[in-house]
């Protein structure tokens, strides 16, 4: 059916929408990935965003059941240029529309999505509407205006109870604190020679503890950094104690942890070819980013942390560490680059040895 796109600087752009017909509301955001839709759509971090795909073609070599990040679809709306309905790919076991109908996400095509980076890139972030073409734009800004991000979102996307994901012979045992945890990360670890497990966010240090783990990592996810105090407790008390690790979300609470403003991003980092610089290594490297909130440079150079990496493009801070607590954190998704990830789990199991595990 025909639908529309509706901004809430009032900017309309129509096209059709294929799966479902509710009106979608939600914060909306650009990725410029060429590939991995799939992850896209799995990531929890994109809880309840409209994501607008920079690349033209989408669709094209449909979804395999093994390749999803997380369990469930967690965005509200999908907005392609072009929309291919015929995947070819021998690993392909449904089309993108069918499971996006299934999950009642709205899969918004024939749109002018590189007018849609432009506006977000020199605009920032900002709300927008899936409606039907023939709803009034007085009444569509109206309930733009009216709407409120949820401001509780980790107990939306965290496991419940906890689970376990191992390997033979592991050399450490890693605990992940689940703020949106994404199971391919859980599978890289067990890769590179680690068993984990995962627990809920609002795990009490004392559970926490029972586990027994050679060191924490708490992970990327959804949401304001700035609202998650109970997260931020724990790693206070975790800081010094035992090795830390935090990526993307994860890393941005270990800063919290340490007086380090957070601040929201313009329009946020969404790809997985922006280019990072190693500072230790000093050397360039592709990461996958997921985030829109940053460190504060002035905030960061006060305290005991010390920067690692740096955006290339606009010199925004990507990670940290604090040798003498023990502390690692990245903005970028290590698992998906070997170079990264081998870097930085070695870096945490170096510390892991320093503790005599």
């Amino acid at each position: 059916m025909q639908a529309k796109l509706v901004l809430e600087n009032g900017k309309e752009f129509y096209g059709l929408n294929i799966t479902s017909n509710k009106t979608t509301v939600g914060e909306l955001v650009f990725n410029t990935s060429m590939v991995g839709y799939q992850d896209i759509l799995s990531d929890p971090a994109y809880y309840k965003k409209i994501v607008c795909m920079s690349y033209p073609l989408i669709g094209n070599y449909g979804l395999a059941d093994e390749d999803y990040d997380a369990k469930n679809i967690f965005l509200s709306g999908y907005i392609v240029k072009e929309y291919n309905d015929l995947p070819s790919n021998f690993r392909s076991t449904r089309p993108l529309h069918e499971v996006l109908d299934d999950h009642n996400v709205a899969l918004l095509a024939d749109i002018d999505t590189r007018e849609i980076v432009k506006i977000i890139r020199d605009n920032g972030t900002m709300k927008a509407m899936i409606c039907d073409a023939n709803k009034p734009l007085k009444e569509c800004l109206t309930e733009l205006k009216n709407y409120q991000e949820e401001t509780d979102i980790l107990n939306k996307v965290s496991c419940k109870k906890t689970w376990y994901s191992r390997t033979t012979n592991p050399k450490a045992t890693l605990l992940i604190v689940d703020c949106g945890v994404k199971s391919t990360f859980a599978r890289s670890l067990n890769d590179d020679g680690f068993n984990v497990v995962v627990v809920p966010y609002n795990i009490s240090k004392e559970q926490l503890l029972k586990y027994k783990p050679d060191a924490v990592i708490i992970s990327n996810g959804p949401g304001n950094p700035n609202n998650y105090l109970q997260v931020i407790e724990l790693i206070k008390y975790l800081k010094g104690n035992i090795p830390l690790l935090g990526v993307g979300l994860g890393s941005l609470l270990i800063a919290k942890a340490y007086d380090v403003i957070v601040n929201k991003m313009k329009c946020g980092h969404q790809g997985v070819n922006l280019p990072i610089k190693n500072i230790i290594t000093d050397k360039i490297e592709i990461s996958n980013q997921n985030h829109w909130y940053s460190i504060d440079k002035n905030s960061i150079a006060n305290s005991k942390l010390t920067v690692s990496h740096i955006q290339v493009i606009d010199n925004d801070i990507e990670g940290f560490v604090c040798e003498e607590d023990k502390v690692i954190g990245v903005l970028f998704n290590p698992q998906y680059n070997k170079q990264t990830d081998e870097y930085i789990y070695k870096r945490l199991y170096d510390m892991i040895a320093k503790e005599g595990k």
